[in-house]
This record gives structure tokens, sequence and C-alpha cells, in this order.
């Protein structure tokens, strides 16, 4: 499974901006796709996922404010971010496994993205 993210770039505290994941390959592989986001010096975090079903799962710093969703016909994966904060910039990236359940550490993730940067600016 091949992943391309695209969608980032600067944005103001307050505003929205769009990212999408699109699968390439296997892409019955992509069983759950999540986004993470690593700022620098961080770790990489988990920030939301969704199954082959619908099922999602959020990070509590996320909830309310970010959807999750995808559109299994074109393969792709979409992260709606709304009310973004300076605390969201960061390189986000895609991530896909053949799971069915919503893991949220890294390591369960077999196939990734190259990463977009979003910077929200206060």
């Amino acid at each position: 499974v091949q992943l391309q993210a695209s969608g980032g770039g600067l944005v103001q505290a307050g505003g929205s901006l769009g990212l999408s994941c699109a699968a390439s390959g296997r892409t019955a592989s992509a069983g759950t796709v999540a986004w993470f986001h690593q700022a620098p010096g961080r770790e990489r975090e988990f920030v939301a996922a969704i199954t082959w079903s619908g099922r999602t799962r959020y990070a509590d710093s996320v909830e309310g404010r970010f959807t999750i969703s995808r559109d299994n016909a074109n393969a792709t994966v979409f992260l709606q971010m709304n009310s973004l904060k300076s605390e969201d910039t960061a390189v986000y990236y895609c991530a896909a496994s053949s799971t069915t359940v919503l893991p949220t550490i890294p390591g369960y993730y077999d196939y990734w993205g190259q990463g977009t940067l979003v910077t929200v600016s206060s």
C-alpha cells in the first residue's frame, strides 16, 4: 500500500484546513487508516483513526474539532480540522494497517505516507 498525504499549509488560529490521504496499490490492506502528527522535538502522536466500516477514534486534544472520514470507493481518507490552535502545528502523517481495530500506537501501522506540514499561526 502506498499512501500520499496532501492538504497541509499555513492557517491562522481558529481557522480550518482539510487533509487528504490517497491510497494506492493493495488498498484492501488499508483496513484502518489513521492520522498522526509530529511537532519538532516531540514524538509522533496519534490524532484520529477510522476503520473500513467507519468506526472512528480521536485523541482527546482534537475531539470535537477534527473529523476523520473515508471514501472507500476512491481509497481516500480525509481529516477535516476546525478551530485550529497553534499547538496543532506539526507534520501530519497518514498511516494504514490491515487491522479492524483502532490502534493509537504508531508501531501497529504497517504503511506510512510522506507527511504534510500544517502550520497554525497565532
